[in-house]
């Protein structure tokens, strides 16, 4: 399998963007305070997936296929900062 660049990935998160303006809304479009702890989870594990995170869960399998590409998981410091967000609304809205 090969697997996407950082650029790349962060293209394809641009046009998600764009895609946005347009219509169709991706789950961190919008504020976190206003989203439902399905969204927030969505919001969440998205990241992780765009990021190649290995989902063991069959729920996040379901939603994002298995993953499991450099960089795993990893996180940049901006995404650490926007997952650590929607933890803390997860956890204030008791999800």
């Amino acid at each position: 399998m090969t697997s996407i660049s950082r650029a790349c990935r962060s293209a394809l998160a641009l046009a998600a963007l764009a895609g946005a303006l347009c219509g169709a809304l991706p789950a961190f479009a919008q504020s976190p305070a206003y989203m439902n702890c399905g969204e927030l989870w969505y919001a969440r594990n998205e990241i992780y997936a765009q990021n190649g995170y290995c989902f063991e869960t069959a729920r996040a399998r379901a939603a994002f296929g298995p993953g499991c590409f450099p960089p795993f998981g990893q996180l940049s410091r901006g995404e650490r900062a926007t997952v650590n967000e929607i933890q803390a609304w997860e956890r204030r809205k008791g999800c």
